[in-house]
């Protein structure tokens, strides 16, 4: 018999004789965040900020990620450029930028969450005393970042508080005219977090220009902190909270 309807409504996505990823929900199991806060260019910073979102302090993350044991989706790294922001008042963080290399998890991402993956060499790994992160594109260097391992030890309660932030993400969806179907704010924030550890260590970060990974178009003027977290976590699914395209 013929695939119907209510067949179709199961599906997650497609193919649908073979899914880009899993329909589970994503537990991530010893998410290892090394994360870079740094100082930017004011105007640089506003011409990448969505309304209503408003900066705090021309600040930005740049974090790498590393997965090693994620539900449905494997060991990948990723690493994301990411705003602090506060929208109606409430602190939280823009992604402006995600580089994956894991292609399930940037279907997944984009379609799911709205998170904005795209597809790059990401690593982040230790190096004897040294944390090092790097990000790649077409085989050039984009981002590189140096931090001492576990220097300082840090407040897991402060940990947990860095790492569940409201996120903001823009999910953006065109009509086959090219009009505007979907055009929204995005928020979620992550649960079920255990952080088995946390450390504020001296960090370098370094950019390269590439059109296609424009990171250093947000350039380094002065790194404000750096983290070392490691918790188990669940990414729960958005909700809109601002509509563009509503009257």
């Amino acid at each position: 018999m013929i695939m119907n309807k209510a067949d179709l409504l199961k599906k997650i996505t497609t193919p649908i004789d073979s899914p880009a990823f899993p329909a589970a929900k994503v537990k991530f199991h010893n998410r290892d965040f090394m994360n870079i806060t740094y100082r930017t260019d004011h105007d640089a910073l506003m011409k990448v900020l969505p309304e209503p979102l408003e900066p705090i302090d021309d600040l930005v993350k740049f974090e790498f990620i590393n997965m090693p044991d994620s539900d449905g989706l494997g060991d990948y790294a990723e690493i994301g450029q990411v705003i602090p922001v506060t929208f109606n008042g409430q602190e939280g963080e823009f992604y402006l930028s995600m580089y994956v290399n894991n292609a399930e998890a940037i279907a997944s991402g984009r379609e799911i969450a709205a998170f904005p993956k795209k597809l790059a060499d990401t690593s982040i790994y230790l190096d004897n005393d040294v944390l090092v992160g790097k990000l790649e594109y077409s085989g050039l260097p984009v981002a590189t970042a140096t931090m001492a391992y576990n220097y300082y030890p840090m407040d897991l309660e402060e940990a947990k508080a860095e790492i569940t932030k409201p996120s903001y993400r823009l999910n953006i969806m065109r009509n086959y005219d090219a009009t505007p179907r979907v055009l929204e704010m995005t928020e979620s924030t992550i649960t079920d977090v255990e952080v088995k550890g946390a450390w504020n260590s001296p960090a370098k970060l370094q950019f390269f220009e590439h059109v296609m990974a424009p990171v250093a178009d947000l350039p380094v003027r002065e790194i404000v902190k750096s983290q070392h977290i490691v918790a188990d976590l669940t990414l729960p699914r958005p909700h809109m909270v601002y509509d563009y395209l509503a009257d």
